[in-house]
């Protein structure tokens, strides 16, 4: 598909500032006409980047190779929707999502798939940049997806553990037994992370064994009780844990600590850590900070670029209490910075758990606090809300999905319009850093066209 003349442009005398307010029980857009002077690069600049992590629009143009092939995240969401097959006592009746609909989320996908899925149409005008965006990484896992976001594609392939059990090499898991003086592991397989944890967490708890597992990811996943197998244990495992994965070539371990008593009310903690491989090549965010500027990680951001380029790190559990947390840095963030935020909730809770209503109610979650967002824009702000891969919750299996993913970019002073279909993540983290007066080695910004 060829990529459509950008239209997103910095506005240097008039713009409109869109302010967005509650009427009649329902979102609606007002217009306040404002003014201010910016040029590329102003001391004034600040970036939101978002990453609603998982939320693919469309399978990528080389989703067979990943046997995802017809794969679509939001597309299959909004037909379950729109069928009554997504109701619930929380939720009902089609997709509504009317922020992210207004800033041209159904165009984008009408861009990768032909029409506009159920519940997303439009009636009024566009009033965000909007596109679409393939990645040239050879993953579909989060770490290869936030690097290409931020100007790294992965060139190489990551190390990954085969899907049969035991899936652990027994000379992996022998010498994290010795080194650690484990008694043991349970699980050794592929697994959700919360389904495993309800089937294996009574046993951890009585045995003192961690539950290993990994994914399509290429990951060694460790989790444990915070009370009793301890936080600052479970922390000492990881981290032996992850020079032992290095001959494996394997991305990240990661700490997955839960507390309650039983099935019924076991629950991952906000404690998550990830011990990641640091990305090959300098950033967006060690460009950025060694330029002046600061970087602030909401979620799991700061884990995932091996805490590299970051100027403060919030962590917060559930989607919500991240998006407060995004809020709170916004409301005190100073010129000259980026807030970066990972929305976990999507891909973790819901999109590996194939839990289409859970997915659809937090997608709607999202969308009712974009104005919020809006309203506390300053003139220099740019927002652009994306994604790392698919996990398409209709899909079989339990793990990722090869999509493309939205671009959605607002702000005072960015003109709406369509940006066409990207030819790599890497144009968001060009287009950040374009923003912000620096320039990274991968990637076309769409700000100026």
């Amino acid at each position: 598909m060829a990529t459509a003349t950008p239209r997103l442009a910095l506005a240097t005398t008039e713009f409109n500032a869109y302010l967005w307010a509650m009427a009649g029980g329902h979102n609606v857009l007002l217009f306040f006409p404002a003014r201010v002077t910016t040029t590329k690069g102003f001391s004034m600049a600040r970036a939101i980047l978002i990453v609603a992590d998982s939320f693919g629009i469309g399978a990528a143009p080389d989703a067979a190779k990943f046997g995802d092939a017809g794969s679509d995240t939001l597309g299959h969401i909004a037909e379950l929707c729109a069928k009554g097959q997504a109701d619930t006592d929380f939720r009902k009746g089609p997709l509504n999502v009317p922020n992210m609909t207004a800033l041209g989320l159904g165009e984008a996908a009408r861009d990768v798939s032909g029409h506009i899925p159920p519940g997303l149409e439009h009636g009024g005008a566009i009033i965000g940049a909007y596109g679409f965006a393939r990645e040239v990484s050879r993953g579909k896992d989060t770490p290869s997806g936030h690097w290409e976001i931020a100007g790294v594609p992965v060139d190489f392939d990551w190390g990954y553990f085969p899907a049969e059990v035991p899936t652990f090499p027994a000379e992996l898991t022998d010498e994290l037994i010795k080194r650690t003086g484990i008694p043991g592991i349970l699980g050794n397989c592929h697994a959700s992370g919360t389904e495993i944890i309800a089937r294996l967490g009574e046993e951890h708890i009585r045995s003192g064994k961690p539950i290993c597992y990994t994914s399509a990811d290429s990951v060694f996943q460790i989790a444990a009780h915070e009370d009793h197998f301890g936080l600052d244990r479970l922390m000492e495992v990881c981290e032996t844990a992850f020079t032992l994965v290095e001959p494996y070539n394997i991305g990240r371990v990661i700490a997955r600590p839960f507390v309650g008593s039983s099935p019924a009310d076991f629950k991952r903690t906000a404690n998550r850590r990830d011990l990641a491989v640091p990305p090959p090549h300098p950033t967006l965010l060690d460009i950025f900070t060694k330029a002046g500027g600061k970087v602030i990680s909401v979620g799991k951001i700061a884990d995932i670029y091996a805490q590299r380029g970051i100027s403060k790190k919030v962590k917060a559990a559930g989607n919500m209490a991240l998006f407060d947390a995004m809020m709170g840095e916004i409301e005190q963030a100073p010129d000259n910075s980026l807030v970066f935020t990972n929305l976990v909730d999507f891909d973790m809770e819901f999109g590996h758990r194939r839990d289409v209503q859970g997915y659809a109610n937090a997608l709607e979650e999202f969308d009712a606090r974009l104005p919020e967002l809006r309203a506390a824009l300053k003139p220099g702000d740019l927002v652009i809300i994306t994604a790392d891969h698919g996990c398409d919750p209709t899909w079989r299996g339990n793990d990722h999905t090869r999509e493309v993913v939205p671009i959605l970019a607002f702000g005072p002073a960015i003109a709406p319009g369509p940006i066409g279909g990207r030819d790599t993540f890497a144009d968001i983290g060009q287009t950040v850093a374009d923003h912000l007066g620096i320039s990274l080695d991968h990637g076309t910004s769409f700000l100026h066209g």
